[in-house]
């Protein structure tokens, strides 16, 4: 059952993002990263929250640059670029963060909220147990509205599991 509930939450969350942003899955995440933690990063900070190749990072922000998406400015050095979402960019990021929460809150719509505190409480420690230490490929938050962790008392509720799970 938990098998198939990931595949069918994975499937209609990734199929949502990839229509709000108009371009692949991946092109969501970045547009998501960029919007909510993402301050003008390099290449190759992109290309670690997503997973990517380098190569293939820059033949996505050359895609996100042609439909106006994202430009290219100088990075902190003179040898690196930046990344910055374009007022375009920003509208098809939020839509982005509104498909998956779209998809996330019909998810969970059937459970009372008794139940849903529950799935929370259960679904933390399942995602703290399959955590990958730093380096991973792929950031758990690269799609992400962090403000919502921000907001939400205690802060990013996979971290705080992380920390109940750790003893911190």
């Amino acid at each position: 059952m938990f098998g198939a509930l990931s595949l069918v939450v994975a499937d209609q969350a990734t199929d949502a993002v990839a229509a709000a942003a108009g371009r692949s899955d991946s092109a969501a995440a970045a547009l998501s990263a960029l919007l909510h933690f993402l301050d003008k990063p390099s290449i190759d900070r992109l290309r670690q929250v997503l997973g990517l190749t380098s190569s293939g990072t820059v033949r996505l922000v050359d895609r996100l640059a042609e439909s106006g998406y994202v430009r290219r400015d100088p990075g902190v050095d003179g040898r690196s670029t930046s990344i910055v979402l374009t007022a375009q960019g920003r509208q098809a990021a939020w839509r982005v963060s509104a498909s998956r929460a779209a998809v996330l809150e019909r998810a969970l719509a059937v459970l009372a909220p008794d139940e849903r505190e529950t799935f929370e409480r259960l679904a933390s420690k399942v995602l703290v147990g399959m955590m990958r230490g730093p380096g991973a490929t792929r950031w758990i938050c690269r799609l992400c509205d962090i403000g919502i962790c921000r907001g939400t008392e205690g802060g990013c509720p996979a971290a705080r599991a992380a920390m109940v799970r750790h003893g911190s």
